[in-house]
């Protein structure tokens, strides 16, 4: 199997126009039409991994963190990444990356994998995408609208929440005159025509509409379709940053702090001061999460996990929930089972292995 079936898999799952402006998700590495050997799974890429998938007869990678993040200007092995780079080229091994955009899926992201560690119940998305939605809306003769629907649906157009074929249609009447250089559907040249349609609306992710549109063109019988395009500000609530659920059990604080270094094998727990209350709701966000603690805040949530706390930070806690910062490593390293069962559930013509390094690059004493 080539690689580009397990990619168009993956970003199915995890769509690329779903990372931040920040990230290189994709493939950073090789050739997508090379066939795939064997798969070994990483969070993170270093010459130490590259050299176990070697060992291992992997010629693909597939890691959470990107090994690039900005552009290589230069190949000379003068850090850890270049060195990466250059061992994974001379030994044919690509690349590929899953980071932001399959942080910021609910269904199979990596928030989704610390909430089902945690056993949270009622789980949502703690800020959800907004602005990335988009209504299509395409006048069509009533005849040719149950092909138009379809065409729209198998694009991707018409999901809401956990309802797909979503769609609103209204009838009316068209009108047009056609133009001597036309060849009309419905119609004479030079004579206004009136026809019976209807009006499809539809809710799109933004990164669709090209393969929606082109899909609804496709198939539409006018020469010269009329349709309009909106943006929404709706809230996308299966897309978007962190996560927040509710425990079975009410537990104590300090009970939940040894819970979560118990379940994350973390060296440490730093956490703010303690409220003397109950913990019932949490927020996650697995890596760095400091920019969601006023969302956290607001959503209720009794306490907050994340890595990458800085000293002050801890202080804008301020009484309203407790911060535990297991540690950026600690709160992903299980993305790794999360890869690995999202790949082997789908195929099995190849083997798939998880990395055994270690690559948290802090210790702890």
């Amino acid at each position: 199997m080539q690689i580009s079936s397990l990619i168009h898999y993956l970003e199915e799952l995890a769509p690329i126009p779903l990372q931040e402006s920040y990230d290189n998700s994709g493939l950073l590495l090789g050739n997508k039409n090379s066939e795939i050997t064997s798969v070994l799974i990483a969070l993170d890429i270093t010459e130490e991994v590259i050299e176990e998938a070697m060992q291992m007869g992997a010629n693909l990678i597939i890691s959470h963190h990107p090994i690039i993040f900005t552009g290589l200007k230069k190949l000379t092995g003068q850090n850890y990444v270049e060195r990466s780079v250059i061992l994974a080229i001379k030994h044919d091994i690509a690349i590929y990356s899953a980071h932001t955009n399959l942080d910021n899926v609910l269904e199979n992201g990596v928030n989704t994998k610390i909430c089902q560690l945690l056993k949270l119940q009622n789980t949502q998305i703690l800020k959800p995408l907004k602005g990335e939605l988009q209504k299509i809306i395409v006048f069509v003769p009533d005849s040719y609208a149950d092909i138009v629907r379809k065409a729209m649906f198998e694009a991707g157009a018409g999901k809401i929440g956990n309802y797909d074929s979503c769609s609103f249609n209204g009838k009316g009447i068209g009108t047009y005159r056609a133009g001597e250089q036309t060849n009309p559907f419905v119609g004479e040249k030079g004579e206004i025509h009136s026809e019976s349609e209807t009006r499809l609306e539809l809710v799109i992710p933004a990164y669709l509409s090209a393969k929606v549109i082109n899909a609804m063109k496709s198939v539409h019988p006018y020469e010269e379709v009329a349709y309009d395009l909106i943006n929404l500000q709706n809230e996308w609530l299966q897309v978007g940053s962190g996560m927040m659920g509710e425990l079975p059990e009410l537990m104590n604080e300090f009970e939940f702090l040894s819970h979560i270094k118990k379940i994350f094998i973390a060296g440490s727990v730093r956490y703010s001061q303690l409220l003397n209350k109950p913990i019932k709701k949490v927020a996650v966000c697995g890596g760095s999460g400091s920019f969601l603690l006023k969302d956290a805040i607001k959503a209720g949530a009794d306490i907050f996990i994340t890595g990458d706390i800085k000293y002050h930070q801890f202080f804008d806690a301020d009484k309203k929930l407790v911060i535990a910062d297991i540690g950026h490593y600690e709160s992903e390293q299980f993305t790794k089972e999360l890869f690995y069962e999202l790949v082997t559930r789908k195929f099995s013509t190849f083997a798939v292995h998880l990395s055994k390094i270690n690559t948290n690059p802090i210790k702890y004493l």
